[in-house]
């Protein structure tokens, strides 16, 4: 299993001469990560590895002294779920583990759009815009019947839309390059530009 942070810088798109193609990319910087902790079944309850990404200067006690085997401080800290953990706490991780080819998941926050209504948040068509209707073009519409009298939970309504979690599958690696801790992916991926993206084989 293939695993890494990364901060998604924006969008371009590469020419691939074999295919005589070109492929819109997302350009993700993924500097070394640090395995901050390992975890076990026997301790934790679970397998997993902890990563650290992006260093930073200070840190609270309590995140110190959690640090304190590292002898580094992180802005994230982030967990990946593994069937075994063969690495030692300390050690780094580096784009080199992906190549080009790779199916990856990649998961991050999605934009936040704000309060939207329910043409844009829920994709509805609308009213007519004719025949005696005015001013409903972009309304609602029934939300309940006569009984039970109430809305129904979990009905489609306006409201804030954007900002949650968001994984994005069957993505492609188009070009890793090693130099400058980039990896290129085919596509489009969660979350503004320098936002965090969690990156993981499939």
């Amino acid at each position: 299993m293939k695993f890494i942070l990364g901060k998604k810088l924006g969008m371009s798109q590469i020419f691939i001469a074999e295919d005589k193609k070109v492929v819109p990319v997302t350009v993700v910087e993924a500097e070394p990560c640090y395995v901050t902790q390992i975890k076990s079944v026997g301790r934790d309850g679970y397998e997993a590895v902890q990563l650290g990404f992006e260093e930073s200067k200070r840190a609270n006690k309590p995140m110190a002294g959690h640090l304190n085997a590292v002898g580094k401080f992180f802005k994230f800290l982030r967990e990946f779920r593994v069937e075994s953990a063969d690495m030692p706490s300390g050690s780094t991780i580096d784009v080199s583990m992906f190549e080009a080819g790779d199916k990856i998941k990649v998961t991050g926050i999605s934009k936040a759009k704000g309060f939207q209504g329910t043409m844009k948040r829920h994709n509805f068509s609308g009213g007519p815009a004719t025949h005696g209707q005015k001013h409903s073009k972009r309304k609602v519409g029934s939300i309940g019947a006569t009984y039970p009298e109430r809305v129904i939970k979990g009905k489609r309504m306006a409201g804030r839309m954007g900002g949650e979690q968001v994984t994005q599958l069957g993505l492609e690696v188009v070009e890793v390059r090693k130099e400058q801790n980039l990896i290129l992916i085919k596509g489009a991926v969660p979350g503004n530009n320098g936002s965090l993206l969690k990156i993981v084989s499939e």
